[in-house]
Formats: structure tokens, C-alpha cells, sequence
């Protein structure tokens, strides 16, 4: 049942990725973040009301750090979908695995001194190699020249999101409750987005292309909601990995909804990152703490 619930989860957030998509003609990126993290906060202030769940934290500037780099990382990818292939952004942020096996080795580098042999994380290191090889196969062929600083955001959005990811361990290392964690993380995204507005201008509602933004923050929220399900009575390598069903079906999306191509090297490419991605989920589970991943 938990699988179900992952795969439920990467489908809701394939699925955002198309509104997303579509939102994109009638909006720029800070509209989007505002009004998804707008959306996202409302529900969120309900559920944890349901729930019991006080907003008051004892760990404020734990939640800044995230909402900061989590809205960041949401941004990046948020405009890389606008502008790439529907799968080619997903895979590009779903690189969040490999850059932690990235900052893991790092780790090992600058400790190896006090006894973690640098020898010892050689699976690492060769996993953060084909997960970088698989960048270059999937973006060189698949890229128009106008589209390569949106793969270089993308990619960016991936190191962000791997950043939120392991606030968000920490985050449930002291007993923050999921849900007031993902309701500050919606808070902030909206005060940036927010922010962003009255920098590069809102664009005036006009149906039914405002009709986009709704689903947008609810198929955030719902798949958040299925991601904390699945790992409700504790987290497997299968559960773990199965989000990188996601990409399967942003691929999907892609090629039915807005007949994205990509070339053979660009799939297998993409099969690379996919592959080093759950190796690195694997081989960081020895140092990680498995938690729920966040969107992003």
C-alpha cells in the first residue's frame, strides 16, 4: 500500500508539472510560486486545524532556511518547465539525489582525516559521476540554444532541492510535524513569489487560463499529502525509489499532451540519472536518515 501511495504522489506532481506548463502562457514563474504557496497555505492552515497541530514553533529560523532554499529550488524549477521538455525538468530537479551523494562525498573528503577513508566511498563517487554523465547525454542533444540558461536553472533547482531535503531531515530530527513544516515552506513561497511580483510585474486575470492556477496548489498539497502516507510506517528502498516514477510519467505527459521528442541519447541520458539516483538513495540511507521528501 505505501507503494501505491508514492506512485499516487509522483502522479500528482507529474501532473502539476502540466499545469504548470499550461500556466506558463498566462503567467511568469513568481505568479506561479505565489499562488501555488497561496494555495498550498490555505489547505494547510485547515489540516493542521483538523489536526491539532499548533503553527507555534520552537525552531523558527530552521523553517526560514527551508522555506529559503525549498522556494529557490521551486522557483528554478517552476521556470525550467516553462521553457524545457516536461520530463527533461522533472529529471533535472529529481538530481537532487546525486547532489547529496555529491555533498556527502564532499564530507568524506574534507573528514578523511579522521578516519573515513576516502577509498571507502568509492561507490559514491562513481554513482555522482554517471548521475553528471547523464546530465551531459540528456541536455546536449535535447537542447535549442534558447533553452540552455533554463537548463542551467533547472539544474540548479536540483542542488536546491537537495539542500531542502536535508533541512527537512533535520526539521524531523527535532519533532517538527509534517504538516507545519509544509506550511511554512507554503508561506514562504508565497511571500516570494510575492516579492518577485513587484519586481518583474502581474499579469492581469483572464479566464480560462487563471483557472490553471488552482490545481496548482492542490496537486501540490495532495501529493505532499500522499508522500507523508507512503512514508507513515517507515520508509523502504522500494517506497524511496518508486519516486522516480515521476519522470515516467512526465514522459508520458510530455509526449500525449505537448508532443515533446527527445532523441535516443537524451532517454538514455535520462535512464542514467535515473539509475545513479536511486543508487545514491541507497547508499545515502547508510548516512541519511530516510524522511519524506519534499516537493521539490
Amino acid at each position: 500500500m505505501q507503494a501505491l501511495w508514492m506512485l499516487l504522489a509522483s502522479l500528482f506532481f507529474a501532473s502539476m508539472g502540466v499545469c504548470i506548463k499550461f500556466a506558463a502562457a498566462h503567467f511568469n514563474s513568481f505568479e506561479t510560486v505565489f499562488y501555488r504557496g497561496l494555495v498550498g497555505m490555505a489547505f494547510l492552515w485547515g489540516l493542521t486545524r483538523w489536526q491539532g497541530v499548533s503553527l507555534a514553533t520552537r525552531v523558527p529560523m530552521m523553517h526560514a532556511w527551508r522555506s529559503l532554499v525549498g522556494t529557490i529550488s521551486l522557483t528554478a524549477w517552476f521556470y525550467a518547465i516553462a521553457l524545457l521538455p516536461l520530463a527533461t525538468a522533472m529529471t533535472l530537479n529529481y538530481m537532487s539525489s546525486v547532489w547529496i551523494a555529491t555533498f556527502l562525498l564532499g564530507g568524506a573528503v574534507l573528514t578523511q582525516a579522521r578516519g573515513s577513508p576516502v577509498r571507502e566511498q568509492a561507490p559514491l563517487f562513481f554513482t555522482v559521476i554517471a548521475g553528471f554523465v547523464g546530465v551531459g547525454l540528456m541536455l546536449r542533444p535535447s537542447f535549442h540554444h534558447d533553452q540552455a540558461f533554463a537548463g542551467l536553472v533547472g539544474l540548479l533547482s536540483g542542488v536546491f532541492a537537495a539542500l531542502a531535503y536535508l533541512q527537512v531531515a533535520a526539521l524531523s530530527k527535532v519533532g517538527e510535524p509534517e504538516s507545519r513544516t509544509v506550511f511554512y515552506f507554503s508561506l514562504g513561497s508565497a511571500l516570494a513569489g510575492l516579492l518577485g511580483m513587484m519586481f518583474v510585474g502581474a499579469t492581469p486575470w483572464h479566464w480560462p487560463g487563471a483557472l490553471w492556477l488552482l490545481p496548482i496548489g492542490l496537486l501540490a498539497v495532495f501529493g505532499q499529502l500522499c508522500l507523508t502516507r507512503a512514508y507513515a510506517q517507515g520508509a523502504t528502498m522500494v517506497v524511496a525509489n518508486l519516486q522516480y516514477s515521476g519522470i515516467v510519467f512526465a514522459a508520458l505527459f510530455g509526449i500525449t499532451v505537448f508532443g515533446d521528442r527527445l532523441p535516443l541519447i537524451g532517454w538514455l541520458g535520462m535512464a542514467l540519472i535515473v539509475v545513479s539516483g536511486i543508487a545514491a538513495t541507497v547508499l545515502r540511507s547508510r548516512t541519511v536518515p530516510p524522511v519524506p521528501a519534499e516537493e521539490p
